[in-house]
């Protein structure tokens, strides 16, 4: 698992092409298992990218088209930004059911 943080620059020409390009590149390491994404209005953006292993994570990290774009963040769109690389030991979730559909009160 990748943990990117970032706090970006005013200056975000280009950013969300790239950031649409690579997330269908991402798609096509084969190892990929998916990610999840959010940003807050004031420009603090979080990506989690889950990966089947080190290996898959490597593949991705020393991508051409990546390391291009990875430049291109530190040069225009990143104000800074942390990575941290961890293992998963348990993962669990929750989804609510449907509400029942029905009459409203009015």
């Amino acid at each position: 698992m990748a943990v990117f943080t970032a706090l970006r620059t005013l200056s975000q020409g280009g950013c969300s092409e790239t950031d649409a390009r690579m997330e269908d590149l991402v798609k096509e390491i084969p190892g990929c298992l998916g990610a999840d994404h959010a940003q807050t209005p004031g420009g603090l953006g979080i990506t989690v990218g889950y990966f089947r292993d080190a290996d898959a994570l490597t593949e991705w990290w020393t991508d051409a088209e990546h390391r291009a774009a990875q430049e291109r963040g530190r040069a225009e769109w990143y104000r800074s930004y942390t990575l941290h690389v961890a293992k998963v030991e348990r993962s669990h979730g929750f989804v609510r059911p449907p509400e029942p559909q029905g009459p409203t009160a009015g």
